[in-house]
């Protein structure tokens, strides 16, 4: 399911067929029929005119909105929601383009999506809002919270987007390669390989990410999702805030998992992972850096109880 950060993975893994365990998947016949593990809700934007799909649960004197990565959507953070929900409000939306959320085109930049947030705060009537965010939803929260200061106390950083410098030539190679036709022509196999990526060791309840990806090819409305998920990369490299970092003034969790395989993109910056989430938290000043043994990309997925128990302690 995750398309994150090492476009060139996703695009270069071409395979043919697809390997027995998914065979026969059920097709459905539009983003909506997703099964999510959770109930959803949906509100009206009107300023950017997009509904957004969203799950709460909890309550308390702090709001955590959940912002998901590069093709990803709200059950991203399924394991996190239920056991942070007894400390906190917490609202995990789908970002305009995915899942449930309605799919008219946009511009993907960071900026449009830290829109979006805002407005969906203001809509919400949401107060004392920490941002978390995991791969580029990362980046946006970076970016939300330097346009709109005064609505966010503090941002949690999951394997975030944003840390990694690349320069101009690396940026068109990006734009380049993962278009609207690149992601709709992602083959079964290319599909699962993308996805344990992700991870150190995949866990078996991921799984429902690759089969919800896979299942998610024949919806009338896929297409919007493949154009929202190629949009989503040109904005990461078009609203780059690696030269913003110092900007931050808030409170600032980072977690990455030291087996992270995206972050460098092995490709374009071969390098390590802590180099990367070193640099980003040494120009944030109010930061605080975990690094997560035998994890990969998908912190709070691979590794949920230490990234709850980091949050809570975070929060207090």
């Amino acid at each position: 399911m995750m398309r994150l950060l090492n476009i060139a993975i996703l695009t270069v893994m071409m395979f043919s067929g697809c390997s027995s365990p998914y065979k026969g998947l059920s097709d459905i016949s539009k983003m909506d029929e997703l099964e999510y593990p959770f109930a959803t809700k949906k509100v009206q934007l009107p300023n950017n005119g997009h509904t957004i799909a969203y799950a709460e649960t909890g309550k308390g004197d702090k709001t955590i909105i959940f912002i998901h990565g590069l093709g990803s959507y709200a059950p991203a953070w399924s394991r996190n929601i239920e056991e942070l929900g007894k400390h906190y409000r917490c609202i995990a939306i789908d970002l305009p383009g995915y899942g449930k959320s309605s799919m008219e085109p946009h511009s993907g930049l960071m900026s449009y999506y830290a829109s979006v947030i805002a407005e969906m705060i203001n809509v919400l009537g949401l107060q004392n809002i920490y941002l978390a965010g995991h791969s580029m939803g990362g980046q946006i929260a970076i970016t939300t919270a330097l346009l709109f200061p005064d609505l966010v106390k503090g941002i949690i950083l999951v394997s975030p987007a944003g840390f990694e410098r690349f320069t101009a030539g690396q940026k068109q190679w990006l734009r380049d390669v993962t278009t609207p036709k690149s992601v709709k022509l992602t083959t079964a196999e290319a599909i699962q390989n993308n996805m344990a990526v992700n991870f150190y060791r995949m866990p078996k309840e991921a799984e429902f990410m690759i089969t919800d990806r896979l299942r998610m090819r024949k919806a009338s409305d896929f297409d919007a999702y493949c154009y929202a998920v190629a949009q989503s990369v040109k904005g990461m490299v078009d609203e780059p805030v690696i030269d913003y970092l110092d900007n931050i003034k808030i409170p600032t969790l980072i977690l990455f998992g030291e087996k992270d395989n995206l972050i460098p993109n092995r490709y374009l910056n071969p390098g390590k992972t802590i180099d990367i989430a070193q640099y980003g938290a040494s120009r944030i000043a109010n930061s605080k850096l975990v690094m997560i043994p035998e994890c990969g990309h998908f912190v709070m997925f691979e590794k949920p109880d230490v990234f709850n128990k980091s949050v809570i302690d975070f929060l207090k």
